[in-house]
């Protein structure tokens, strides 16, 4: 899932002092290398290379965005699993790493025994969103006309077999509805569809329908998050409107390094992202994508990414879920 993108931001990157936690990553003078699993000029891009200036601004040892899209980021991720270099890392997101594995048999890597996580970097959570003249004001509406009709009412997703697909079969399988399926080749031609009254609604991130929010083209049901997010006019959250636990859907991005690394490199390098994550001028920049920093080491993404595995295993096991 792609974030929005800023190109403010990419004038905005300023040095900052040197400080004990933004040590040399790595004791070597070769280059760290982020891989991105998009194309140039998407938000996770400008993340990389936003981590990318600071980092080499303290360290004072240079950092390469090095894009490699494909197949929803598995192109990019087996490449870095398989990195021997000691200075190649992933700016990993779910597609590859939680949910691929629920739904391919076989993989070019093993995303637990390849690569190991660094650091949680940042988060835009799922919305379940309506073209603003939409006769659904709220989300129990919507879902109890889902009922009355079932596999009538239809959402559209940002393709088979991601994120956005798979948090719809889990709003279904949670409230007992059954939604029609619409997948699209990405956010831009499902908005598109969505304003011509050609689904009934969209499941995409934060990032995705702000700019539509924010113009008041489509109205924001409910966020797929534990807190609200006040840029979207503070819907309530899905687990609110429908009083059901376990709704949340992060769209979590993190770095993940090649299990070869040595575990000292890791650990200073974690502990570089970190400050950096936790800098006020990192969340500014961040909320200006639609997204929010979620600043946590590589015990805290071992959980969310346990947490993320084990919650798309579920759906995709209980929906029969499979993709060409």
């Amino acid at each position: 899932m792609k974030l929005r993108f800023n190109p403010l931001l990419l004038a905005a990157l300023v040095c900052l002092g040197q400080s004990p936690a933004m040590a040399q990553t790595d004791s070597s003078s070769k280059p760290l290398r982020i891989v991105v699993p998009f194309a140039a000029g998407g938000a996770q891009d400008v993340i990389a290379r936003y981590l990318g200036n600071k980092l080499s601004a303290k360290t004072g040892t240079p950092v390469i965005v090095d894009n490699k899209a494909g197949a929803g980021g598995i192109v990019a991720a087996d490449f870095v699993a398989k990195a021997g270099d000691g200075a190649t890392v992933l700016m990993a997101t779910g597609g590859a790493i939680t949910v691929a594995p629920q739904l391919q048999a076989k993989l070019p890597f093993d995303p637990r025994r390849d690569l190991v996580p660094v650091a949680l970097i940042a988060d835009t959570p799922m919305t379940v969103a309506v073209r603003s003249d939409s006769p659904y004001k709220t989300l129990p509406e919507l879902l109890r006309a889902a009922k009355a009709k079932p596999g009538e009412l239809s959402y559209a997703s940002t393709g088979n077999g991601t994120v956005s697909h798979l948090a719809g079969a889990l709003l279904g399988q949670a409230t007992g509805v059954s939604l029609l399926h619409v997948p699209y080749r990405g956010a831009a031609p499902a908005l598109t569809d969505l304003m011509a009254g050609q689904v009934t609604m969209i499941i995409t991130s934060a990032a995705s329908i702000d700019p539509m929010a924010q113009s008041g083209k489509a109205r924001v049901l409910g966020t797929f998050s534990k807190a609200h997010l006040p840029s979207l006019g503070n819907p309530p959250t899905v687990s609110e409107a429908t009083q059901l636990a376990g709704l949340e859907v992060p769209i979590w991005v993190g770095v993940m390094a090649p299990s070869r690394m040595p575990a000292e490199q890791q650990k200073k390098l974690s502990a570089a992202l970190v400050e950096v994550c936790q800098l006020p001028e990192t969340k500014e920049h961040f909320a200006q994508l639609g997204a929010v920093s979620a600043c946590g080491a590589s015990a805290e993404m071992e959980k969310v990414l346990a947490e993320d595995s084990e919650r798309w295993a579920k759906v995709v096991k209980l929906g029969g879920i499979k993709i060409d």
